[in-house]
């Protein structure tokens, strides 16, 4: 994903949830079949994107990543919500219930 196309994407009309995980971390694997509940749950109201820290290594340092996971809720192009660790359902949902009303 270029640069342009994610700053379009986080300055979008809904909120963008970015997870930012690796392939060889055993947390964001954890993390990975919530967010697909979370995606299933909230349908359109967010936007759930999951960048590879290893694969996007400018995105990772620009957003000081210093553990995975990391999700940041960007609403308007503004952070609003950052947290590292793995996040339950209730939490993320609750964000979107926040963010979206």
């Amino acid at each position: 994903m270029n640069k342009q196309s994610f700053k379009d994407l986080i300055n979008g009309d809904k909120p963008v949830l970015v997870d930012f995980y690796a392939d060889w971390c055993g947390p964001c694997k954890q993390q990975a079949p919530i967010l697909k509940q979370l995606t299933d749950r909230a349908g359109d109201k967010v936007r759930v994107v999951k960048i590879d820290v290893d694969k996007a290594q400018a995105a990772a340092q620009q957003y000081q990543i210093r553990s995975i996971p990391t999700m940041i809720l960007f609403k308007d192009g503004k952070i609003v919500w950052r947290q590292s660790g793995v996040q339950p359902l209730h939490t993320l949902e609750g964000l979107v219930k926040q963010f979206t009303s």
